[in-house]
């Protein structure tokens, strides 16, 4: 979703794919940033909350005419239905990371 979005152009793909993988782990409750993902990423858990934030926001609030085959392809239970994936309330995704 971010490909399309100007806003995400400036980050770099590894601190992105961290955000999501972060956002992710948030989402489906299992656990936080450990210090094995901050040795191996090169980022600490705190550096990413704000992007981790901006992309629940993308998914909260997303375009519904663009990417629709994307979205449709991702509803399918071959990939396990992640477009259907609720994004998370933005006070609890502020108070989850705060605890990480």
């Amino acid at each position: 979703m971010t490909l399309q979005e100007y806003d995400y152009a400036r980050e770099s793909p590894s601190k992105l794919a961290a955000s999501c993988l972060l956002l992710a782990l948030t989402m489906k409750n299992l656990g936080g940033w450990s210090p094995t993902l901050e040795h191996y990423s090169g980022y600490r858990g705190q550096d990413l909350h704000p992007l981790v934030k901006k992309l629940n926001f993308l998914l909260t609030y997303q375009p519904h005419d663009k990417l629709k085959a994307v979205r449709t392809k991702y509803s399918h239970k071959v990939f396990f239905e992640v477009a259907k994936v609720t994004p998370m309330d933005m006070l609890k995704l502020e108070e989850k990371l705060k605890s990480c």
